[in-house]
Parts: structure tokens; sequence; C-alpha cells
């Protein structure tokens, strides 16, 4: 694979999804050809899965297959051919979203995320991963003020600082993938912080 896959985490409120566009301009202005995807979704058929996962009471266990069978088809149909032709997939959440919320906010069992994690996509990892950190009542704040909640957004403010905390812990495994960004930071100098990194993923 040519291309460049980066991804955009964080827990719900923590900013990440304001620079998603803006990145994927940039790298255009640099003469990358880029795509925005965002899971769960990407797809026609993961957009219908999103759909049931966010509004439609669900067992831990279906929740993550569903997150899981809607990764399969976003790969298999937009992900992998575009890395294949050189493209830069910039991806609202992937797969560290699952650790996080299945795994840290819900407790699901880590061997069997690990277990649909190499089932589904291998050893394809991001090249990076921004990980928006902010504590869990900040988000709260700021969600409260943005939006309607979604099944996710309802969660208690417990729930989020597990989130959060499985981040951090995903971070601190594969240092050399993520750049954890403080989401209190204002938005230029966020996007000073990735407008620097751009050069460092295409080496």
């Amino acid at each position: 694979m040519s291309g460049r896959f980066v991804t955009f985490e964080g827990i719900d409120g923590a900013g990440k999804s304001t620079h998603v566009d803006w990145y994927v301009e940039r790298l255009k202005a640099r003469g990358i050809d880029a795509i925005r995807s965002r899971e769960p979704g990407g797809t026609p058929l993961a957009e219908r899965l999103r759909e049931l996962l966010l509004t439609q009471p669900m067992s831990m266990d279906t929740e993550l297959m569903l997150m899981f069978a809607a990764r399969r088809d976003h790969l298999e149909r937009l992900i992998r051919p575009a890395l294949a032709a050189g493209k830069w997939v910039v991806c609202d959440r992937f797969t560290d979203s699952t650790w996080a919320y299945q795994g840290g906010g819900r407790r699901g069992p880590a061997e069997r995320i690990a277990w649909l994690e190499a089932w589904v996509h291998g050893d394809l990892q991001p090249d990076r991963t921004y990980l928006f950190d902010l504590p869990a009542g900040m988000a709260a704040q700021r969600r409260a003020a943005a939006r309607d909640a979604d099944r996710f957004e309802r969660e208690d403010e417990a729930f989020f600082e597990r989130v959060r905390e499985a981040y951090r812990g995903r971070a601190g495994q594969a240092p050399e993938r993520f750049r954890l960004i403080d989401g209190r930071l204002p938005i230029e100098d966020i996007r000073k912080i990735l407008e620097e990194d751009i050069a460092s993923i295409g080496n």
C-alpha cells in the first residue's frame, strides 16, 4: 500500500471532528489525493449499521459485532482500495474507538476485541492517530451545547472517564503512531500542530 491512513480519535465532545475536514483540505492543498471517511460508516452498508448502533438498544456483544461488521465493509470497499491507489484516507474513528468504547466504556473482554481486530483487518493500523484528549466533564458540557445526544453520548461521566483512560492506554502502547492533542487548546494552536505533523507522516 502506497497511501497513508490517518485517524482522529477521542471521546465525544473532545473536538476531533472539528478538524477532520480542515485536515483533508490541507492535504489537498499540498497536492495529496485525500478522502474523508468515518466510523461506524463510510459505505452505504456501514452507514445503515451506524444508524442502528447510534439509535437502537442492544447488548454489548451485538454492539461489538456490528461495529466490526461495519468496519469490514468499510475496509473492503473504501479504505483498502483507496490506500492501494496511493490515496490518503482520513477517518473519523477506527478500531481504537472500539477498544475505548466497547472495551473501556462497556468493559468488554479484551481477548474478544483482539480476536475480531485480527480477523477483520489483521496488521493494518493507521500510519498516524491523533488522539484528542479532554476531561469527561468538559466534554459533556460541549456535547450538551452542541447537539442532541445519541445512544453513546447519553452515557454517564464515569463511562466517558473509562473511555478516556482506555484511549490513553492505547496511546501509551503505540507512542510512535499516536499524537496526543490537548482538546482544551485553541483551534488555531491545534491546527498548527496538525499542519506541522503532516510532513512526518509522508516520509
